[in-house]
């Protein structure tokens, strides 16, 4: 019977891929086979620390620093995975932040827009950038993260950020229009309330036991378990997925 999940010698770049779902995703990725490049800006031990975990489990994998939210630094991202890898079968657009919760009542221009240019605006950079190489070869897979927010709003102080992620929702399905009849895939993933170092900074404990309350399964989830669901769209297991977002939230939004 054929694997459907086999991702043997697949390259896959993992952007934000140092913590959170972004390391879970990289280190699965290496569990089935591909080899990883991890992309990090500024948190390098938690990049080491996922590169040790996959090699130790006998997979491939190689750190790389980068700031994509210019087109210098995806470019230099995008070659030196290449050089190091080969060609990307695989692009995984995590890197993201809340960078800070503000009303957007007294939100700044400047902090508005750093929010965009980090959650959307490097989406679209590197997904233009691998998808034209993509398109060359003929086949691709591209998984965009968004998240929860994007669907209800956010929590306080998140406008910004739940606007960039329903624009990475809308981009998605745009980009999969465009690149589908070149045979890239593109699909999104919408996490809930995960148990990452994001919510460690931006939410307080007693932010995370009532959203547990409210949350269908009684938890929030874990990087791992959107990881899994990343790894799904970037699969064969998904060959007829395209210009899809997939909730994963426990049921706290269902759709």
């Amino acid at each position: 019977m054929q694997n459907y999940f086999n991702l043997e010698d697949k390259v896959v770049l993992v952007t934000g891929a140092s913590s959170g779902i972004g390391a879970a995703t990289a280190t699965l990725f290496g569990s089935f086979g591909a080899r990883v490049a991890i992309g990090f800006h500024s948190n390098q031990q938690g990049s080491e620390i996922t590169r040790d975990a996959i090699r130790s489990a006998g997979g491939t994998a190689v750190c790389l620093q980068a700031n994509v939210q210019i087109p210098e630094g995806i470019e230099s991202l995008v070659s030196r995975t290449v050089a190091a890898l080969g060609p990307i079968d695989i692009l995984v657009n995590n890197a993201g932040s809340l960078i800070e919760r503000v009303a957007l009542m007294t939100q700044t221009v400047e902090s508005w827009e750093a929010v965009m240019q980090l959650n959307l605006r490097s989406v679209f950079l590197c997904s233009q950038i691998v998808g034209n190489f993509m398109i060359k070869r003929g086949t691709g897979s591209i998984v965009n993260v968004g998240s929860i927010a994007a669907r209800n709003g956010g929590g306080p102080g998140s406008g910004a950020y739940s606007a960039a992620k329903a624009g990475v929702i809308a981009l998605t399905k745009s980009l999969a229009k465009e690149l589908a009849p070149d045979g890239v895939r593109v699909n999104c993933v919408n996490p809930g309330v995960i148990d990452t170092p994001f919510h460690e900074v931006f939410s307080t404990p007693e932010m995370m036991e009532h959203f547990a309350k409210v949350i269908p399964l009684g938890r929030v989830g874990s990087a791992m378990e959107c990881a899994r669901v990343v790894v799904f769209l970037a699969s064969d297991a998904a060959s007829y997925v395209v210009g899809e977002t997939i909730e994963v939230n426990g049921g706290q939004l269902m759709l």
